[in-house]
This record gives C-alpha cells, structure tokens and sequence, in this order.
C-alpha cells in the first residue's frame, strides 16, 4: 500500500452498524430494523462478524467494477465496507498464504441471490490470482461451467426466475502460488421430479426452452422438434415466457460455454438428442387393452412420437414399446413377467424421463469435471464454494423439503461447532480464558433424522424395504409409534396425548421442530420418492440403444451384469452424500454467506419485515450473533487499532516509537477506559462491549474534526505562503523583462536621435550650399531689378505731379461740402436747446401746483396714520409667514434637525423660538408613544451612554443595536429547559460568552445568565451549571478602552466565591452586559453600586495569581480579530486591530 493511500474502516462512514456484532440493543426489530436501513441505502452487505448477510436488491449495482476489485485486494477484512469481495479475498489470502484449505458455504432460501453470489465469489478470485494463458485458461473454464450447469439444472419459479434446483459443491484447486489448477464438482439431489411436472406459475428446466427458441432450423429439424412449447407436455404453457430472460441468447451462451469447458462436437449433439428424447417421451400416451385373463394392458396410442424418439436413441420401437407393457421380476433365479396397467406405464414412462435427465445431469457434471480437473499431481490448495438450497417451509411440505431441511440442520450443525471452534481457537491462541458458551445444539434434530436405527430415514428404508404392503400410512404408523416420546417430533396419530386436539395437526402429516420453526411434513409420496424405482426392463431397454452416451447412463441394464440386490434409496443416498459434504467441509476453514430475500415480487427498493424476519429466523443468524458476542463483541490487530485511534492520546500522536501493544495499553489508560471492558491478547485486543467501541469512535470523530481544522489552517498558510513566493518570483521575472524592455527603447531613442542628428547636418550643409548658390543667383538679379526700380520711381514721379493737379482740384469741392454740413449741425443744436427749455418749464410748473395742493389738503390727514400704515404692513407679512409654516411639511423626528428658512430679517428671534417650541413638542409626542420596555430600554441606552461614551471605542458601534436580553431564547430551547428550570429568578440577560483561559489565552464558549441576585456560567453544549456567583459578591468590573469584548468581573475577597478567582470573559454585547450589571446595583438599595474601571491595562486574580492583561493596538493577522496571547505567567497580551 502507498504512503499516499488513505485507509477506512466499516466504522467510516457508516449506514446503520456495518457489523450485527456491534448492534446495540441487540433484538430481532432492531435486527431487522439495521437490514432494512443499510438496504434502503442500497447497503446489500452486513457482516456478523465474519459471517456476510448478502440482502437481493433485485437490481444492477455498482459494486461489482474492476476498480471495486482493486479497492479490496490484500485488504483486512474490517478495513472497508462490508462486501462479499472481502470475505472472498480473506478466503483466497489465507489459502494462498497461510496454506489453509477454505471452503465458502452460500445458503439462503430460493431467490435470494445464492448462485450470483457464487459468481462474485468466482469472478473475484480469478480476477485476483495470477495471470498467464495457462491460468487464465483455467480460469475461464471454470467460470464457464456455471452457465452450462445453470441451463441443465435452473429452472424459473414464484419466487425466483433463475432459482438452482439442484445442490452445487465446487472444489477450486491451487498451487502454492495461488494460481489455479482446476477444479471439482459435486452435485445434489437434483429436483428431476420438475422434469415431468411443474407446479403453476413455474417452468421446466431452462435448457428445453432454450433449445426451442435459440437452436437452428436444421438442428431442431436434426432433433425432430418444433419450437411451439404447446406440442410437449412436460412444458409448461402458463410460465413459458420470462420477462428479462432471452432463451435463445442464453442458448447461444450455453454452446459457447460447452465449447469453452471442452466438449467435443458430437458430445454437444449427442447431450441435445437426449434433451429432445426426454421432450419426445413425455408425448407418449398410453391406451389400455384388455386381455384373455381379465386384465388391463397399457398400449401406446400414437407411436409417431415413441418412433421418433427410438430414431434419436438408436434404439428398436418394439423393444421399449413392450417395457412400457410389461414388467420382469425375477427372484430366486425365477423370472415373472407381469402387465402394466396405464397408471403403471404413465409411471414407467415418468420414472424414465426423470432418470434420464438426472443421469444425463450427473454425467454431465462428470465431464466438466474431467475437463477442469488439475492436470498434474503435485500439491495442491482447494477453496471449496458450497451453492445449495435453503431451508424451505411450504404449505404443501414433502420428501424434498424434508430431505433438503435435514442438510440445511447439519450445514447449521456444522455452522455452530465450527463458529465456536473457531472462537476458542482464536482465544486460545490470544491467551484469552474461554468460557463456555451456552447455545441450542441441534444435535438432537439431527439424530431423529440421521440415527440408523431410530431415525426417520433409517425407518423409512426399512418400510420400502419390507415385504407385504407398503404405503405412506403404514410408514407414518411406524413413526408414530418409534418417535412419539421425541421432543421435536409432533403428529396427531402418536402416543402423545397433548397432540390429539391439535386441529392444525392434520391426520396424514407430522411435524419436526427444526432449528428455524416447525416444518409439517405431508407423508404422501414419501415412499415412492424414495424408492425411486426404475424398471429393469426399462433400464435393459435404453442399454440396447445404439447411441453413445445412453449405455454410460444406464450400466444396470447389462444382461451379462445383472445384479438382484435392490438399488440404494434416495434418501440412503443423500444421507451419504451429506456425511461425505459434511466431512469435507470440517477438514477446511469455513466462510459463510446467508443470502435474504428481501421481497416476493421479486422487485428493488421493496423490503418486507415479515418475510425477512422468517428468513433471519431459519437461517439463525440471532444465534449467530449472540454466540459471537457472547464473549469478546469486537477484536483487532494492535498495529490497526493503534493506528485508528492514536490520534487520542497525546502520548501516542502523532507516532508511537515503542511496541504496538504498549502503545495500545497507553492510549486505553489515557482514555480512561474500565479494565473489565476490554483485554491483551497476543496480537489482538479484544473489546467486550460494543459501546466502548462506539465511544473510541466518537472521541476519534471529535479529534479529527479538530485535526481537519489544523490542517486547513497549515495548508492556507502553506497556500499564501506558496502564492506569495509566486507572486516575488513573477516580480523579479517582470522587472527584469521591463528593464529589458526600457533599455531596448532607450537604444531605440538614442538610435533615432542619432538618424535625426546626422539628417539635421546633412540638411545644414545642404542649406548652406543652396544659400551660396542663392545668393550669386541673386546677386546677378538685383541689378536687373535696381534697373527696374529706377525706371519705376521715374514713371512714378511723372505720375504724382498728375495726380497732385487733380487732387487740388477736388479739395475745392470737399472744404465746401464740410462747411456746409457743418452750418446745419449747429442749427439743429439751437432748435434742441429751445425745446428743452420749454420742457423743464412744464414740469417745474407741475411740481409747483401739486405742492399747492398738498399745502392745501394737508389738514384734512391724522398725525398717526403712517404708524397704522406701517402695523397694517407688518401684520400682512407675519400672516403670510404663519400661513407659509402651515402649509411646510415638518419631519416629527426628535432628530431631525431641519427647520424652514426665515423670509424676512427682522423675524430672527420669533423664528428660532419657533423651532425651539415645535422640537419640544414633537419629543413630547414622541415620548407619549413609550411603552415600559421601550423606557427601560432607552434607561439603559441612556445609563450606557454615561457610562462609556467617549471612553470606550467599542460604545457607537452598539448605539444602533437594541438591548434584546434574551439571545438564546431559553424558554423556548428545549435544549436548555432544564437550565432555565435551575435559575429561580427571572433571567434578565442570556447570551454565549467565551470564557478566557490564563494558561494560553484561548476561549471556551459559555452560556452566561444574568439575573437581578447572581450571575450564572454554564456549558453551552450540555446545558449544565458551571458556576453561579451572587451580584453582591462583585466588587468593580474592568475593560480597556479599545475596540474588543474583554471584560473582567471582580469578585470581593473573602466572599464565598472568591476561591475560583476573577473571571475575565469575551462578548461582542459588552455594553449591554456591564450597563445591566450597573443599572441592577444601582436599583438595589442594600447592595453597593458596582464599580466600571476603564482602562488599557487591569489586573485578574486567577485563584492564587495575579495576571495582567494588557490591551494593545496592532495590524490584524489572516483575517482574524482581537487575539489573547499568553506572554508569561504573569500577562496576557489582547492584540486589537487599529480602528
């Protein structure tokens, strides 16, 4: 296993308990009730201890993947969720490694999934062993012989539609790599009853079907068949077709897996013709025909069906026409031939197809064992998978169910001694004392079945064996009479009176008290089912055929080896068959697989108690686990325990260099865990209840809650860190690029600068030269033009002494134009100036008249009325302001500071006394809507402002915040009903507080109770009281001034609770907090006021020490708050971020 690889346990994660050992309370409903928990969760596997609980989800999982496989290779069996892949690599590792011969007993009732569960079992070890073409051809065979087997003997019933109607013990052979060699089949007790008849609603064996729907034309026509299922009797018609089952598919899978094992083509073809004549025989119909002597004689009606069987066989008409008619006895060298009746012959005609198909079932099995036997003869390991019924209760109960019960009650036989055996042996090996463990030993059971003088089968033996007549009433008779003192034996015809009034009794039955329930066994068919007779003439017959395989099957019908003596019984045989099994199975270390039907539907995601209840019963798996836990309930490796639970103990994490054992017994001591709750093994401990191991489990769950909060902090750290070194090499490589590419464009710069230089020259120069050649250029022009000019000036003096002649003449004309204009100017000023002065007399003349009428009229006017005028002005604009106040939307908030602007100056004083009037009746209005709380709360608002407002930077943020007293709601929690119920006075503050710890600063949460006598801290999970101290016992409380929720409480020395010392907590509600504090030692009169220090730096009596804690202003670090730090014994520094 890589270092990287994380390993889990059945303990991870869990769905219900993993582990029915574990299940507490152990009882039948809490049983089922964990099956039906894990099943809903599509959790099919459940271990007891060792033992899989396999439940049939009766649908596609996956859990079954290439990767499923990986995941539980070379894992130990605990190590990760219950899986049928864990049972079968701890089968194979122990095989392989440990050189101990295993063997896997798979039982359940039919339809719990017990032959897939052998696949996975298959699938898993062949997927695991090693590779190679020998091997993987090995191993190809082997899985290949499952569907060959499944068509030869599965058939589809109520209550499965794959169910195996015959018993399957696989051998799987080794070699000392753990590579297989091959492999050995046994089979029993074939159902070959269901040949001839099926009860309703269920099929024959698949392969008939299979052979009609998927064979060719000219193989059917080769074979004389038809596919209609309607032409052959032994077929069922009801059930013909199955939902989800491709019988033509399935038969193509079939003549490739015959291929694969190793039968040759006329094997295949020789196997497909007995199929056919066992279809054939069951249309032969019999007529009856009276003879000369008075009795019957069966004939055959329609001998095209016997024909075409007999052409099949190779085999004369004539000859198994009159086996069908007649029957030879011979005794004493003497030979009676004696007639069939028609009953007798349809029963002849029965016994021989059964016989034909089981015997063609066992030679089968024969040849697949001859393919996938091991080829050489070294030493090998076998890994034994045991695929057989469970026990069947019906309502209509017979010999099979009985002969399949008595191997189910020695499998639970052998289940219990071998469970034990294995338990001591572990205990002993481990040094553990064994103690005897008291359980049902069905024993008993087993003997009434199995003794050969008194039991059951051996008497029914003797009754097919005796002469005269023989019937299942005489055979009942004799069991009543040899059995009725038995305590598992019931019928209402014994001895035993307390039977004789049981109406559920009936007369021709007896019940047994099995290990799973009472069975009531119906006698009818007992003694023919076990005779199990085929008529010599029948047997003589099918060897006179001339086909290969029909000779091998019937060796009996030998003339030359004719043998008298009465073949064995079927129960005889079954008998030996099961001791053989049983004898096997002790010589190997066994692994076992119960397999539940969750359901009769035979549908996913329906789980019905009843059902799983009768199943859990039979199989016994309460017995199982009460033997399991009746000592040690849980057992592990020291290596893996220490490893799982290490982390427990400071001792032990995060590495134990000494021995494991030692670090296992240090770390259940730390933990405190009771001697009599566990014990040292040699290499294991062993954990007698199964609360101590969900104990280990819970703390372990709370330690890595806390170790996954340490390693997110590391890993953000190490995250930045790392972000950081990025971000400084990105810098380095961005300035070093940006010089690069500031000294390219400064070349660039430098480069052009030195183009521009040298064009600028070469521009001079060229100048220079151009302004040379200008200048001569010029030079020989300017003489020209001074010519030019001089001719000019010439022409142009001619021309001024013209025009200065015409000039002299024009001036005349323009003197006398300006003269004339301006002589009008002045007429036009003279006629203004004259009727301005008329004017001015007009208005002087006005003026003077309404001076002599004001003169006039002046007497007629009050002395007063510019007073009047002037109030009357006055009083208009004051209306107009009260109406213009009236009309203005005014805010009724007490702090609303706004106000109308003032229209006019000379209202300044009426317009502040104005506003001053209405704020103080909008506080009275506002006051009057005040219920008692609202006061209170607004007291205590006003009590803290006086008490930390410019002194605490911690008090505006708390401005905003309503006092709400109750944070936790405590009457309503029912978490914390008994704490509310332990507090007699009524709490006036509850909220979480932490409570600060001297030794490293940290704080623990509490929940702190303030009522009007004492103040309360208790714990926050749990609800219980921690500590409780009255308000009269408090001296002062300090806080600093910074911007935390520091805050010491000091207790009076030598009041009674001062031996615990101050107590300094945290509350982001500090304000709230100390104001109750002060407003309840305020209100009390025979208590003194609690003093409030406020200050960075304060001293807390921890018990007999003093401590300093000082508050200072720093940068806050990752993103966190106040931080407490512990300096030295003597102070605690509390880092609060700068505002």
């Amino acid at each position: 296993m890589s270092k990287m690889e994380v390993k889990t346990s059945l303990l991870d994660n869990m769905i219900g308990v993993g582990d029915m050992v574990l299940l507490e309370p152990l009882s039948e409903d809490s049983f089922i009730g964990n099956l039906k928990n894990r099943f809903d969760h599509n959790e099919i596997y459940t271990y007891i201890g060792s033992v899989v609980i396999s439940m049939n989800p009766y649908k596609p999982l996956p859990i079954y993947t290439a990767e499923k496989v990986e995941e539980y290779r070379n894992r130990n069996f605990y190590e990760l969720s219950p899986h049928i892949y864990a049972l079968a690599d701890e089968a194979y590792r122990s095989l392989r490694d440990q050189d101990k011969d295993q063997c896997i007993l798979i039982t359940g009732e039919s339809g719990s999934g017990k032959t897939e569960a052998s696949k996975f079992v298959m699938s898993y070890v062949a997927a695991v062993c090693g590779k190679g073409q020998e091997v993987n051809k090995v191993k190809e065979q082997l899985l290949q012989s499952n569907p060959v087997l499944e068509a030869f003997g599965n058939a589809k019933t109520v209550r499965n539609d794959n169910s195996s109607r015959f018993g399957k013990y696989m051998d799987i052979e080794f070699d000392f790599k753990g590579d297989p060699l091959g492999g050995v089949i046994s089979n029993y007790l074939l159902e070959k009853s269901r040949v001839v008849k099926q009860p309703r609603g269920e099929r024959n064996f698949h392969i008939f079907y299979q052979l009609l729907s998927g064979a060719s034309e000219d193989t059917l026509k080769n074979l004389k068949l038809d596919r209609d299922f309607s032409k052959y009797n032994y077929l069922s018609l009801d059930s013909a077709t199955v939902n989800g089952l491709d019988d033509a598919a399935s038969f193509r899978t079939v003549r490739n897996a015959m291929q694969i094992v190793g039968f040759m083509e006329d094997e295949v073809q020789s196997v497909l013709e007995l199929v056919a004549a066992v279809l054939k025989l069951g249309n032969i119909e019999f007529k009856p025909e009276s003879r000369v002597n008075g009795f019957d004689e069966s004939r055959v009606k329609d001998k095209n069906d016997l024909k075409e069987m007999c052409e099949l066989l190779g085999l004369e008409q004539s000859v198994l026409e009159r086996a069908f008619s007649f029957r030879t006895v011979e005794a004493k060298m003497e030979k009676v031939s004696t007639t069939l009746n028609v009953a007798q012959a349809y029963y002849a005609r029965d016994a021989l197809a059964k016989n034909l198909y089981s015997r063609l079932f066992s030679w089968l099995v024969n040849r697949i064992n001859e393919s996938i036997k091991a080829q050489t003869k070294v030493r090998k390991k076998v890994m034994g998978v045991l695929d057989i019924y469970g026990f069947e209760i019906f309502e209509d109960n017979s010999f099979e169910q009985f002969i399949i019960n008595y191997c189910n009650e020695k499998l639970q036989q052998i289940f219990i001694e071998l469970t034990l055996r294995e338990e001591q042996e572990e205990y002993v090996r481990e040094g553990i004392e064994w103690t005897n463990i008291e359980y049902f030993n069905n024993a008993i059971i087993c003997d009434l079945i199995e003794n050969n003088q008194n039991g059951i089968l051996a008497m029914l033996d003797e009754e097919c064996l005796r002469p005269g007549t023989v019937t299942d009433e005489t055979f009942l008779d004799k069991l009543n009479t040899v059995c009725a003192e038995h305590q598992h034996f019931e019928s209402r015809q014994s001895k035993n009176s307390k039977f004789l009034t049981d109406h559920s009794l009936p007369h021709n039955c007896f019940r047994i008290q099995h290990y799973a329930g009472k069975v009531l066994y119906r006698v009818e068919g007992f003694v023919d089912k076990n005779n199990d007779l085929l008529y010599r003439d029948l047997s003589q017959a099918m060897y006179k055929a001339n086909h290969s395989l029909i000779k091998l099957l019937f060796p009996e019908g030998n003339p030359s080896k004719v043998n008298l003596k009465r073949p064995p019984t079927a129960g005889f045989q079954f008998k030996a068959s099961v001791g053989t099994l049983m004898k096997n199975l002790l010589t190997k270390n066994p692994n076992y697989i119960r397999c539940i039907k969750p359901n009769d539907k035979k549908a996913a995601h329906i789980f019905t108690d009843s059902l799983v209840c009768h199943q859990v019963r039979y199989l016994g798996l309460m017995e199982n686990v009460r033997v399991r836990r009746a000592g040690y309930a849980f057992r592990q490796a020291y290596e893996p325990c220490l490893e799982r639970y290490k982390m427990l103990c400071k001792q032990t994490w995060p590495h134990w260099r000494g021995p494991v054992r030692d670090g296992v017994e240090v770390l259940l001591t730390d933990l405190q865990v009771p001697v009599e709750e566990f014990a040292y093994g040699r290499s294991k401990i062993f954990i007698r209840n199964p609360r101590t191991l969900f104990f280990l489990e819970e703390k372990r769950r709370q330690c890595l809650e806390d170790l996954a909060t340490l390693i997110q902090k590391i890993f953000r750290g190490w995250k930045s860190r790392r972000q950081f070194l990025l971000l400084k090499k990105s810098q380095v490589v961005v300035a070093a690029w940006y010089r690069r590419y500031a000294q390219q464009k400064k070349y660039q710069k430098i480069r052009c600068s030195a183009l521009v230089v040298q064009s600028f020259i070469r521009g001079w120069k060229a100048r220079k030269i151009l302004r040379e050649l200008k200048y001569k250029k010029r030079c020989e022009e300017a003489v020209t033009t001074i010519a030019a000019y001089w001719h000019g000036t010439q022409a142009r003096r001619e021309l001024r002494c013209l025009k200065n002649e015409a000039r002299s003449k024009q001036a005349v004309s323009v003197i006398w134009a300006y003269w004339q204009g301006n002589k009008a100017r002045r007429e036009l000023k003279r006629l203004k100036e004259e009727a301005r002065r008329k004017h001015a007399i007009a208005v002087i003349w006005a003026y003077w008249l309404g001076l002599k009428v004001r003169r006039e009229y002046r007497k007629f006017f009050r002395a007063n009325a510019g007073k009047k005028i002037y109030d009357f002005t006055i009083q208009r604009i004051m209306q107009k302001y009260f109406l213009g106040l009236k009309t203005t939307t005014l805010s009724m908030s007490p702090i609303d500071k706004s106000w109308p602007a003032k229209p006019y100056g000379f209202l300044e004083g009426t317009h502040q006394e104005l506003r001053r009037i209405f704020h103080l009746w909008r506080c009275k209005k506002y006051r009057s809507k005040f219920t008692k709380e609202m006061k209170a709360t607004y007291e205590e608002k006003l009590a803290a402002s006086e008490l930390f407002k410019d002194k605490k930077a911690l008090y505006p943020s708390s401005v905003g915040q309503p006092f709400k007293g109750d944070y936790v709601e405590l009457s309503k929690n029912p978490k914390y009903q008994k704490l509310n119920s332990l507090v007699e006075d009524k709490v006036l503050l509850a909220d979480v507080v932490s409570k600060i710890n001297r030794a490293n600063g940290k704080g623990a949460p509490r929940m702190f109770l303030l009522t009007k006598n004492n103040f309360v801290l208790a714990d926050q999970k749990t609800g219980q009281v921690k500590t409780s101290v009255p308000l009269p016992d408090l001296s002062s409380v300090s806080v600093s001034t910074q911007n935390d929720g520091f805050f010491a409480l000091r207790v009076k020395e030598g009041a009674t609770s001062a031996a615990k010392g101050d107590f300094l907590l945290s509350s982001d509600r500090l304000i709230e907090i100390i104001t109750k504090l002060h407003r309840i030692g305020s209100a009390s009169a025979d208590r003194n006021q609690i003093k409030i220090d406020i200050s960075d730096e304060f001293l807390v009596q921890f018990k007999q020490d003093k401590v300093c804690v000082k508050f200072i202003q720093g940068a806050p670090k990752n993103g966190n708050g106040v931080i407490c730090k512990r300096k030295n014994n003597r102070l605690l520094e509390v880092s609060v971020p700068s505002p």
